[in-house]
Protein backbone atom coordinates (compact mmCIF):
# COMPACT_ATOMS: atom_id res chain seq x y z
CA UNK A 1 0.00 0.00 0.00
CA UNK A 2 1.44 3.20 -1.12
CA UNK A 3 2.25 6.11 1.58
CA UNK A 4 0.87 9.71 1.24
CA UNK A 5 2.08 12.55 3.35
CA UNK A 6 -0.47 15.37 4.01
CA UNK A 7 1.08 18.66 5.73
CA UNK A 8 -0.86 21.55 7.48
CA UNK A 9 1.64 23.69 9.94
CA UNK A 10 -1.07 25.60 11.42
CA UNK A 11 -3.33 25.69 14.59
CA UNK A 12 -5.57 23.00 15.66
CA UNK A 13 -8.62 24.84 14.12
CA UNK A 14 -6.78 25.16 10.64
CA UNK A 15 -6.47 21.47 11.00
CA UNK A 16 -9.96 20.53 11.76
CA UNK A 17 -11.03 22.41 8.83
CA UNK A 18 -8.64 20.22 6.84
CA UNK A 19 -10.26 17.05 7.75
CA UNK A 20 -12.92 16.41 5.22
CA UNK A 21 -9.57 16.31 2.67
CA UNK A 22 -7.72 14.29 4.70
CA UNK A 23 -10.07 11.63 4.36
CA UNK A 24 -10.84 12.44 0.96
CA UNK A 25 -7.29 11.33 0.26
CA UNK A 26 -7.66 7.84 2.51
CA UNK A 27 -10.72 7.24 0.87
CA UNK A 28 -8.62 5.16 -1.79
CA UNK A 29 -6.87 3.02 0.55
CA UNK A 30 -4.00 4.55 0.65
CA UNK A 31 -2.07 5.30 4.25
CA UNK A 32 -2.19 8.76 5.09
CA UNK A 33 0.06 10.58 7.45
CA UNK A 34 0.02 14.00 8.72
CA UNK A 35 2.55 16.28 9.26
CA UNK A 36 1.59 19.13 11.64
CA UNK A 37 2.70 21.98 13.78
CA UNK A 38 2.68 21.85 17.42
CA UNK A 39 -0.10 23.52 17.91
CA UNK A 40 -1.97 21.11 16.01
CA UNK A 41 -1.13 17.92 16.60
CA UNK A 42 -4.02 17.46 19.16
CA UNK A 43 -6.82 18.32 16.28
CA UNK A 44 -4.56 15.60 13.81
CA UNK A 45 -4.60 13.30 16.53
CA UNK A 46 -8.68 13.35 16.27
CA UNK A 47 -8.80 13.35 12.22
CA UNK A 48 -10.41 10.33 10.71
CA UNK A 49 -8.39 8.99 8.17
CA UNK A 50 -4.93 10.06 9.97
CA UNK A 51 -2.61 6.74 10.28
CA UNK A 52 0.48 8.59 11.77
CA UNK A 53 1.06 12.29 12.95
CA UNK A 54 4.33 13.53 12.68
CA UNK A 55 5.47 17.39 14.22
CA UNK A 56 7.24 20.03 12.85
CA UNK A 57 7.59 23.88 14.20
CA UNK A 58 7.81 25.87 10.74
CA UNK A 59 9.91 29.37 11.34
CA UNK A 60 7.55 30.14 8.64
CA UNK A 61 4.18 29.87 10.11
CA UNK A 62 2.38 30.19 13.24
CA UNK A 63 1.54 33.15 15.57
CA UNK A 64 4.43 32.72 17.18
CA UNK A 65 7.09 31.27 14.63
CA UNK A 66 10.60 29.62 16.27
CA UNK A 67 13.96 30.58 14.68
CA UNK A 68 15.45 28.68 11.94
CA UNK A 69 16.62 25.68 13.64
CA UNK A 70 19.31 23.52 11.07
CA UNK A 71 18.97 20.04 13.26
CA UNK A 72 15.16 20.48 12.98
CA UNK A 73 15.29 20.88 9.21
CA UNK A 74 17.66 18.10 8.96
CA UNK A 75 15.92 15.76 11.56
CA UNK A 76 12.27 16.47 9.11
CA UNK A 77 14.15 15.80 5.94
CA UNK A 78 15.88 12.55 7.43
CA UNK A 79 12.50 11.41 8.59
CA UNK A 80 10.52 12.20 5.63
CA UNK A 81 13.12 10.55 3.10
CA UNK A 82 13.21 7.23 4.95
CA UNK A 83 9.41 7.03 4.99
CA UNK A 84 9.38 6.67 1.43
CA UNK A 85 6.37 8.86 0.56
CA UNK A 86 4.95 8.44 -2.77
CA UNK A 87 3.45 11.95 -2.93
CA UNK A 88 2.80 14.82 -0.80
CA UNK A 89 -0.65 17.25 -0.35
CA UNK A 90 0.56 20.25 1.23
CA UNK A 91 -2.95 22.25 2.37
CA UNK A 92 -2.67 26.30 3.20
CA UNK A 93 -5.12 28.97 4.01
CA UNK A 94 -5.09 31.40 0.83
CA UNK A 95 -2.46 33.63 2.48
CA UNK A 96 -0.17 31.08 2.73
CA UNK A 97 2.89 29.70 0.58
CA UNK A 98 3.49 26.17 0.35
CA UNK A 99 6.96 26.67 -1.45
CA UNK A 100 9.28 26.18 1.69
CA UNK A 101 7.45 23.17 2.53
CA UNK A 102 7.71 21.88 -0.77
CA UNK A 103 11.66 22.42 -0.92
CA UNK A 104 11.87 20.59 1.87
CA UNK A 105 9.77 17.57 0.69
CA UNK A 106 11.57 17.80 -2.85
CA UNK A 107 15.16 17.61 -0.76
CA UNK A 108 13.42 14.37 1.11
CA UNK A 109 13.28 12.52 -2.02
CA UNK A 110 8.85 12.74 -2.26
CA UNK A 111 8.59 12.23 -6.46
CA UNK A 112 4.89 14.34 -6.50
CA UNK A 113 4.00 17.27 -4.43
CA UNK A 114 0.70 18.90 -4.67
CA UNK A 115 -0.12 22.17 -3.41
CA UNK A 116 -2.25 25.57 -3.67
CA UNK A 117 0.06 28.29 -4.82
CA UNK A 118 -0.28 31.62 -6.45
CA UNK A 119 3.26 32.36 -6.35
CA UNK A 120 5.61 30.49 -9.02
CA UNK A 121 6.69 27.67 -8.17
CA UNK A 122 9.25 26.83 -10.10
CA UNK A 123 10.31 23.09 -10.38
CA UNK A 124 8.78 22.85 -6.85
CA UNK A 125 5.31 21.27 -7.64
CA UNK A 126 4.20 18.54 -9.63
CA UNK A 127 0.62 19.56 -9.17
CA UNK A 128 0.19 23.37 -9.05
CA UNK A 129 -3.60 24.21 -7.71
CA UNK A 130 -5.34 27.32 -7.94
CA UNK A 131 -7.96 28.23 -5.47
CA UNK A 132 -11.33 29.23 -7.35
CA UNK A 133 -12.81 32.37 -5.62
CA UNK A 134 -15.17 32.55 -3.21
CA UNK A 135 -14.71 29.21 -1.48
CA UNK A 136 -14.59 28.14 2.43
CA UNK A 137 -11.41 27.07 3.60
CA UNK A 138 -12.99 23.35 3.95
CA UNK A 139 -14.31 23.61 0.39
CA UNK A 140 -11.18 24.97 -0.82
CA UNK A 141 -9.25 22.09 1.13
CA UNK A 142 -11.08 19.56 -0.58
CA UNK A 143 -10.83 21.61 -4.10
CA UNK A 144 -7.18 20.38 -3.74
CA UNK A 145 -7.10 16.92 -2.96
CA UNK A 146 -9.93 16.50 -5.60
CA UNK A 147 -7.62 18.02 -7.90
CA UNK A 148 -5.30 14.80 -6.80
CA UNK A 149 -7.58 12.62 -7.84
CA UNK A 150 -9.47 12.33 -4.26
CA UNK A 151 -12.78 11.58 -3.87
CA UNK A 152 -14.87 11.45 -0.47
CA UNK A 153 -16.31 8.01 -0.28
CA UNK A 154 -20.08 7.57 -1.06
CA UNK A 155 -22.22 8.68 2.54
CA UNK A 156 -19.13 11.40 3.30
CA UNK A 157 -20.75 14.20 3.94
CA UNK A 158 -17.73 16.88 3.55
CA UNK A 159 -18.54 17.88 6.97
CA UNK A 160 -15.81 18.23 10.20
CA UNK A 161 -15.92 15.03 11.96
CA UNK A 162 -13.65 13.44 14.73
CA UNK A 163 -12.33 10.12 16.25
CA UNK A 164 -14.98 8.37 18.56
CA UNK A 165 -15.25 7.75 21.13
CA UNK A 166 -14.63 11.13 22.95
CA UNK A 167 -13.64 11.12 26.43
CA UNK A 168 -16.45 10.94 29.40
CA UNK A 169 -16.77 14.61 30.54
CA UNK A 170 -20.22 14.09 32.76
CA UNK A 171 -18.09 14.63 36.09
CA UNK A 172 -16.82 18.26 34.60
CA UNK A 173 -20.37 19.87 33.36
CA UNK A 174 -23.43 20.39 34.81
CA UNK A 175 -26.59 17.93 34.51
CA UNK A 176 -29.48 19.46 31.89
CA UNK A 177 -29.30 21.98 29.32
CA UNK A 178 -25.62 24.14 29.61
CA UNK A 179 -24.31 26.71 27.08
CA UNK A 180 -20.16 26.81 26.72
CA UNK A 181 -18.77 30.40 26.25
CA UNK A 182 -15.73 30.39 24.82
CA UNK A 183 -14.19 33.80 25.29
CA UNK A 184 -10.78 33.55 24.56
CA UNK A 185 -8.67 32.58 20.60
CA UNK A 186 -5.01 31.67 19.33
CA UNK A 187 -4.58 35.14 18.02
CA UNK A 188 -5.25 38.26 20.01
CA UNK A 189 -7.57 40.08 17.65
CA UNK A 190 -10.30 37.38 17.53
CA UNK A 191 -10.57 37.27 21.20
CA UNK A 192 -13.38 39.37 23.04
CA UNK A 193 -12.30 41.26 26.43
CA UNK A 194 -12.60 39.72 29.96
CA UNK A 195 -15.23 42.40 30.68
CA UNK A 196 -17.09 41.66 27.77
CA UNK A 197 -16.75 38.24 28.16
CA UNK A 198 -18.19 38.55 31.82
CA UNK A 199 -20.69 40.57 30.72
CA UNK A 200 -21.88 37.60 28.32
CA UNK A 201 -21.70 35.12 31.06
CA UNK A 202 -23.96 37.79 33.58
CA UNK A 203 -26.58 37.71 30.84
CA UNK A 204 -27.12 33.75 29.57
CA UNK A 205 -27.03 33.88 33.65
CA UNK A 206 -29.75 36.06 33.76
CA UNK A 207 -31.92 34.24 31.00
CA UNK A 208 -31.73 31.04 32.56
CA UNK A 209 -28.64 28.96 30.61
CA UNK A 210 -26.38 27.26 32.73
CA UNK A 211 -23.55 28.51 31.59
CA UNK A 212 -19.75 26.65 30.93
CA UNK A 213 -16.41 28.51 30.45
CA UNK A 214 -14.00 26.94 29.02
CA UNK A 215 -10.09 28.31 27.48
CA UNK A 216 -6.57 27.32 27.62
CA UNK A 217 -4.01 27.22 30.16
CA UNK A 218 -3.14 30.45 28.78
CA UNK A 219 -6.62 32.05 29.16
CA UNK A 220 -6.86 31.65 33.10
CA UNK A 221 -8.19 35.37 32.89
CA UNK A 222 -11.32 34.67 31.88
CA UNK A 223 -12.29 32.49 34.94
CA UNK A 224 -13.36 35.53 36.64
CA UNK A 225 -16.30 35.67 34.53
CA UNK A 226 -16.90 32.19 35.87
CA UNK A 227 -16.33 33.63 39.39
CA UNK A 228 -18.96 36.57 39.08
CA UNK A 229 -21.40 34.82 36.99
CA UNK A 230 -21.92 31.17 38.88
CA UNK A 231 -20.96 29.70 35.67
CA UNK A 232 -19.17 26.02 36.07
CA UNK A 233 -15.22 26.93 34.93
CA UNK A 234 -13.24 24.42 32.90
CA UNK A 235 -10.53 27.27 31.54
CA UNK A 236 -7.30 25.02 31.29
CA UNK A 237 -8.93 22.28 32.56
CA UNK A 238 -9.71 19.78 29.52
CA UNK A 239 -7.35 18.40 26.58
CA UNK A 240 -8.83 19.02 23.30
CA UNK A 241 -10.71 16.01 23.01
CA UNK A 242 -12.09 16.54 26.41
CA UNK A 243 -13.33 20.12 25.29
CA UNK A 244 -15.08 18.25 22.31
CA UNK A 245 -17.34 16.05 24.48
CA UNK A 246 -18.07 19.27 26.44
CA UNK A 247 -18.92 20.87 23.02
CA UNK A 248 -20.42 17.53 22.14
CA UNK A 249 -23.02 17.82 25.34
CA UNK A 250 -23.80 21.55 24.95
CA UNK A 251 -26.92 22.71 23.63
CA UNK A 252 -25.00 25.74 22.07
CA UNK A 253 -21.60 27.06 21.82
CA UNK A 254 -20.82 31.25 22.12
CA UNK A 255 -16.95 31.42 20.61
CA UNK A 256 -14.98 33.57 18.58
CA UNK A 257 -13.24 32.81 15.28
CA UNK A 258 -11.30 30.03 16.63
CA UNK A 259 -10.19 26.23 17.15
CA UNK A 260 -13.31 25.34 19.51
CA UNK A 261 -15.38 27.10 16.95
CA UNK A 262 -14.70 23.98 14.50
CA UNK A 263 -14.06 21.64 17.03
CA UNK A 264 -17.96 22.57 18.10
CA UNK A 265 -19.27 21.66 14.43
CA UNK A 266 -16.87 18.94 14.29
CA UNK A 267 -19.26 17.15 16.88
CA UNK A 268 -22.40 18.92 15.24
CA UNK A 269 -22.81 21.78 17.82
CA UNK A 270 -24.62 24.95 16.91
CA UNK A 271 -22.42 28.30 17.29
CA UNK A 272 -22.89 31.34 17.99
CA UNK A 273 -19.78 33.30 16.33
CA UNK A 274 -18.02 36.46 17.82
CA UNK A 275 -16.23 36.85 14.39
CA UNK A 276 -13.74 39.79 14.11
CA UNK A 277 -13.61 40.31 11.03
CA UNK A 278 -10.15 40.65 10.37
CA UNK A 279 -10.30 37.75 7.89
CA UNK A 280 -13.45 36.86 5.97
CA UNK A 281 -16.09 35.02 7.79
CA UNK A 282 -17.33 33.50 3.83
CA UNK A 283 -13.97 31.66 4.10
CA UNK A 284 -13.94 30.85 8.22
CA UNK A 285 -16.98 31.13 9.90
CA UNK A 286 -18.24 27.41 11.17
CA UNK A 287 -18.75 24.97 8.68
CA UNK A 288 -22.00 22.49 7.87
CA UNK A 289 -23.87 23.69 11.12
CA UNK A 290 -26.49 25.60 12.40
CA UNK A 291 -24.52 29.14 13.31
CA UNK A 292 -25.17 32.76 13.71
CA UNK A 293 -22.32 35.21 12.98
CA UNK A 294 -21.73 38.27 15.09
CA UNK A 295 -19.64 41.43 14.82
CA UNK A 296 -19.53 44.59 13.11
CA UNK A 297 -18.25 42.70 9.55
CA UNK A 298 -17.66 46.00 8.08
CA UNK A 299 -15.14 47.17 11.10
CA UNK A 300 -12.08 49.36 10.02
CA UNK A 301 -10.21 45.74 10.59
CA UNK A 302 -11.83 44.15 7.85
CA UNK A 303 -9.66 42.01 6.05
CA UNK A 304 -6.19 43.49 7.54
CA UNK A 305 -5.04 39.62 8.66
CA UNK A 306 -4.20 41.64 11.66
CA UNK A 307 -3.06 38.99 15.14
CA UNK A 308 -3.48 42.27 17.57
CA UNK A 309 -6.21 44.23 17.68
CA UNK A 310 -5.98 47.36 15.60
CA UNK A 311 -8.38 49.66 16.56
CA UNK A 312 -8.89 50.73 20.40
CA UNK A 313 -11.66 49.23 22.75
CA UNK A 314 -11.67 46.25 19.96
CA UNK A 315 -15.21 47.27 19.25
CA UNK A 316 -16.11 44.87 16.29
CA UNK A 317 -16.72 42.47 19.42
CA UNK A 318 -17.32 44.34 22.13
CA UNK A 319 -20.09 46.56 20.61
CA UNK A 320 -21.93 42.63 20.16
CA UNK A 321 -24.53 43.25 22.48
CA UNK A 322 -25.37 40.29 25.53
CA UNK A 323 -28.94 40.59 24.41
CA UNK A 324 -27.87 39.81 21.00
CA UNK A 325 -25.99 36.95 21.88
CA UNK A 326 -29.04 35.51 24.13
CA UNK A 327 -31.37 35.44 20.86
CA UNK A 328 -29.09 33.79 18.71
CA UNK A 329 -28.83 30.95 21.32
CA UNK A 330 -32.39 30.95 21.95
CA UNK A 331 -32.97 31.13 17.97
CA UNK A 332 -29.86 27.97 17.41
CA UNK A 333 -31.30 25.90 20.54
CA UNK A 334 -34.55 26.06 19.16
CA UNK A 335 -33.26 25.03 15.38
CA UNK A 336 -31.70 21.89 17.10
CA UNK A 337 -34.46 21.29 19.10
Amino acid sequence: MSRLLAVRLDSDGDVLLTGPAIRALAASGTTVDLLAAPSGEAAARLLPGVSQVLTYDAPWSGFRPPPVDDDAVEHLVSTLRSREYAAAVIFTSFHQSPLPMALLCKVAGIPHVAATSEDYPGSLLDLRHRRPEGLHEVEAMLDLARATGARLPDGDSGRLALRTPLPDVSGLTPPGEYVVLHPGASVPSRATTVEHATALCDVLTAAGWQVVLTGGPSEAEYATAAQRGGATDLVGRTTLAMLAAVLADAACVVVGNTGPAHLAAAVGTPVVSLFAPVVPASRWAPYGIPSVVLGDQQAPCRDTRARECPVGGHPCLTGISPESVVAAVQQLVGVRA
